[in-house]
């Protein structure tokens, strides 16, 4: 964990500075890439062709939630800067990696157990952390993004409009990439059962 963070701060001081976009697109790749294969790591049976649905899943969730994240929320311009697309992709990526390993640890334990109702076991279960987490903020926890702000001076209710944005993302992304991994493992890897 620690080489990992110091490796990645000075990779970021690097990308922060040369600002070039095939640079960011290489590191959001290897990040994907990366997250895919940790996100299968529950999975007794590993591929190609798993890690290309939990790859797929990834881009699509992640994908279409950064990009709304970026575009329309954020409204960047240049659509690149870095020091914004980096960290959001950090944190899209991770959110749907997290869900997508506990719903396939679910899916294969419910698959033993009640074959019928797994994909909904998996979903549910890949969901209570995000569920939980919505619940408690402000009741029982202060986010990090949150107090990390508040710490460095920003005023709590700036703070508080950012944490509303990244506690959406975290829960769009995984919910996206939780029904593009379902939708996908159903056409391609189990087209019999539609569970």
């Amino acid at each position: 964990m620690v080489l990992q963070l110091v490796a990645i701060g000075y990779l970021l001081t690097f990308l922060f500075e040369y600002d070039q976009v095939w640079l960011g697109l290489a590191v959001l790749t290897f990040m994907l890439s990366v997250a895919a294969w940790i996100g299968i790591r529950p999975q007794t049976r590993k591929c190609s062709k798993t890690y290309g649905l939990a790859f797929s899943a990834l881009l699509i969730g992640a994908g279409l939630n950064l990009a709304w994240i970026l575009l329309a929320v954020l409204k960047l311009d240049p659509w690149y800067q870095p020091r914004m697309v980096i960290p959001l992709a950090g944190m899209v990526f991770s959110a749907g990696m997290n869900s997508l390993s506990v719903a396939i640890e679910r899916y294969e334990q419910e698959m033993v157990n009640n074959r019928e109702n797994a994909q909904r076991a998996a979903f549910n279960a890949a969901t209570i952390s995000h569920v939980n987490m919505l619940l408690a903020v402000g009741l029982v926890s202060l986010p990090g993004m949150m107090t990390g702000q508040i710490l460095s001076g920003t005023s709590p209710l700036i703070a508080v409009r950012y944490q509303i944005m990244v506690m959406s993302m975290l829960v769009g992304t995984s919910t996206l990439v939780l029904c593009a991994y379902f939708f996908l493992r159903n056409k391609f890897l189990n087209p019999v059962s539609q569970n």
